[in-house]
């Protein structure tokens, strides 16, 4: 048995649409969690990321977004609005979370967990701005992160969770 507390697998998370989710409904599955906002210039990376989701969906690998307004006030939409314009924009397919905060005191747990070390036993990188990847294994440990500039379908990102397994 795996230690729960050095895994996402512990925490609960709210869907866009206010229902509750637990990640350890996500066992077994390999996930790569980003912090996006549709303002951003960052926000074409939807599209990749929601072509990454296909091209990997045969190897256990999900996609978990969690809207955040940390950084210049790049996410102004709530709740469903955000839900379609990354339908609408980007066809994206992945599920999307509550807009939370991802960095200082007032950080979602999860986020706490992502980017700390003394929390997750792995790694620290706090996001600094939009579209921080965290990946995490099939265990639920965080096992590597990516800055915002690398894209989702670049080679980097693909090899590190095709070698997950």
């Amino acid at each position: 048995m795996s230690d729960n507390s050095k895994s996402v697998h512990q925490f609960k998370v709210k869907l866009i649409n206010g229902t509750e989710k637990n990640l350890s409904d996500y066992k077994n599955k390999n996930l790569l969690i980003v912090n996006i906002a549709s303002a951003c210039g960052f926000a074409p990376q939807l599209k990749e990321l929601q072509q990454l989701r296909e091209e990997l969906k045969s190897e256990n690998f999900e996609i978990l977004a969690f809207p955040s307004n940390d950084f210049g006030r790049q996410e102004p939409l709530e709740g469903e609005a955000i839900n379609s314009f990354c339908e609408l924009n980007y066809g994206v397919q992945f599920p999307v979370f509550e807009k939370i905060m991802v960095r200082g005191e007032q950080a979602h747990p999860l986020f706490k967990f992502l980017g700390d070390k003394k929390l997750n036993g792995k790694l620290t990188s706090t996001p600094r701005w939009n579209f921080h990847k965290y990946l995490v294994n099939k265990k639920g440990e965080v096992v590597d992160y990516f800055f915002p500039f690398t894209k989702p379908l670049s080679t980097k990102v693909k090899k590190k969770i095709q070698r997950l397994g």
